[in-house]
């Protein structure tokens, strides 16, 4: 469980922080391949496709929040990660700005079941949602901040680089997460 947990921490922090985009090595003369090339090999979607998979695989709906980060993002895809068993998949929304690194936004759902359990030293504060359940604003290896909580069958990370957490308050998180309530039945 503990290297899940670590596993997950690293990989989250090297998304948040631009990490694997910033690790494309190119020669002098040679361009950087564009986004839309560079992630489908690390295994990225459109977002619907990734939520149509996760779905699928699972063999319910998820909601997701409405709202995203009042920041701009020049690219929006999902990953769904089917790894043996259900423990490790789970459904990823990266929401990114080529011009700026730091407009960082990812939402991440697995089922409860295969929750990740938050260490204490990353719990900055726990909060209350309008519906009474609690959430965990957490710190993620200094690059980065999150909010985990649960709803109906699912655990959601949000998380966004620490560079903009002046912007996307721990307030504008809870929104973001509230914004699930306005979907549907909401889960």
């Amino acid at each position: 469980m503990k290297k899940r947990i670590s596993l997950f921490f690293l990989i989250l922090s090297a998304f948040l922080c631009g990490g694997f985009h910033g690790a494309v090595y190119v020669k002098a003369d040679d361009k950087p391949k564009p986004l839309e090339e560079f992630y489908p090999e690390f295994g990225y979607t459109t977002a619907e496709e990734a939520i149509q998979e996760f779905e699928s695989h699972f063999d319910q709906d998820v909601q997701l929040p409405l709202r995203i980060p009042p920041i701009p993002f020049t690219h929006y895809m999902g990953k769904f990660s089917d790894l043996e068993g259900d423990i490790n998949d789970s459904l990823e929304l990266m929401f990114i700005n080529e011009d700026s690194p730091e407009n960082h936004y990812k939402v991440e759902v697995r089922l409860i079941e295969a929750k990740l359990e938050v260490p204490e030293r990353y719990i900055v504060k726990k909060v209350q949602l309008n519906n009474g359940d609690e959430a965990i604003y957490m710190q993620i290896h200094g690059a980065a901040y999150g909010l985990v909580f649960e709803k109906g069958n699912w655990q959601y990370i949000l998380s966004v680089d620490r560079r903009v957490s002046d912007r996307v308050t721990d307030e504008v998180l809870v929104q973001i997460a509230e914004s699930i309530d306005y979907v549907g039945d909401g889960g």
